[in-house]
Formats: structure tokens, C-alpha cells, sequence
């Protein structure tokens, strides 16, 4: 016959690095109150009296320091804060795309105003740009001097939303250059 297991549905506790109450083994800590107020450097078990008298627990807050220091505190609001924290600097951040678009040394002028505007919104949207310039195989000089003016005259187009960050690079068979957004300047906000 065979064995049989029970799997729970509830999710695992998330388990973090902080250190609490019986959890820290150090031999003596630094122990700061609620309010701030310094207890000074005191053995483990002196400061888990003093946590279990006070109500609150014994969070270690530098481990790395000498002695390391711990805070008397209630360690599920820490947990949040440090939590919402977190999920406010996630939310405030930007991730910034490269976005590319690719040319010849040849394109009729309508495609190449449709690539431009195409440029000037991914720039006007906050993405970094890569401008690439495919050429033929044993490409002749001419037409890589015309390959970089088609560049070039893309970047003076797009200099309004967009500066150059990189120069024309001819790598194999490619001319590129990169453009990044130019920043925005910062509005004073209202109070109302």
C-alpha cells in the first residue's frame, strides 16, 4: 500500500533575517527603549527581562554593530512599517525601457518621419532609445558616411524630448546611437 500525505493549504510563514527575542545569541547588546531612552550595554537575559517587563520584544536593529543593538518594540507593527516602506519605494520607482528602432542608409522620407515620431513618444514616455542603421555586407564608404547622417539628422529631430548619450558606434554591420530622455523639470506643487 502506499503512503499517503496531508498537505496543508495555509501559506508559509515568511520567514526574514531579523533577529528577536530568543532568536538573538549574542553575548551582551546595546539596548534602546521604545521612546529612545538608553538602557545601556546589558547582558541577553537582562534585556529580555527588560522586554518581557515592558510588554514589548527585543528586535535586534544592528547586528553588524559592537555591541550589536537592539530596540524594545512591538516587532508585528515593525514588520509593517518596514513592509509598507518597502511596497512605497516599489511603488515610486520607474523602470526605464530601451527601446529600438532600425533604419537603412536608404529610407524614404515618410518612413522616416513615422520612425521619428515613433522615437519622440518612446522619449516622451520616459524609455531610453537605440537607433540602429543596418548596412549591407562590405558596405562602401559612401554609403556609411550616409548611414550616419540618417543618424544624425534622427537625433537633431528627436532633440527636443531627447539628448544623446552615445555617439554614432559602428559595430559590424550596424551604426547606432543611443538617446535618453531629457529630464522633465519638476513642477512646484500646489497646497490647496
Amino acid at each position: 500500500m502506499g503512503v499517503f500525505t496531508i498537505l496543508s493549504n495555509s501559506k508559509p510563514v515568511k520567514k526574514d533575517d531579523t533577529l528577536v527575542n530568543e532568536q538573538i545569541r549574542f553575548r551582551e547588546v546595546l539596548v534602546i527603549g521604545g521612546e529612545g531612552q538608553q538602557f545601556g550595554v546589558r547582558t541577553i537575559k537582562d534585556a529580555l527581562f527588560i522586554a518581557m517587563k515592558e510588554g514589548l520584544d527585543l528586535v535586534c536593529v544592528a547586528p553588524t554593530a559592537t555591541p550589536p543593538v537592539c530596540k524594545l518594540l512591538d516587532y508585528s507593527k515593525y514588520r509593517y512599517e518596514l513592509q509598507r516602506k518597502a511596497r512605497e519605494a516599489k511603488k515610486n520607482q520607474r523602470i526605464v525601457e530601451l527601446k529600438e528602432i532600425r533604419l537603412t542608409a536608404v529610407i524614404d522620407t515618410h518612413d522616416f518621419e513615422t520612425k521619428v515620431r515613433n522615437g519622440v513618444k518612446f522619449l516622451d514616455h520616459g524609455d531610453k532609445l537605440k537607433i540602429s542603421v543596418r548596412l549591407p555586407n562590405r558596405a562602401p564608404a559612401p554609403l556609411v558616411v550616409q548611414g550616419k547622417e540618417v543618424l544624425n539628422k534622427f537625433a537633431a529631430l528627436c532633440a527636443v524630448v531627447g539628448d544623446i548619450e552615445k555617439d554614432i558606434i559602428h559595430e559590424g554591420r550596424y551604426l547606432t546611437i543611443n538617446l535618453t530622455p531629457k529630464k522633465k523639470p519638476v513642477q512646484a506643487q500646489r497646497s490647496e
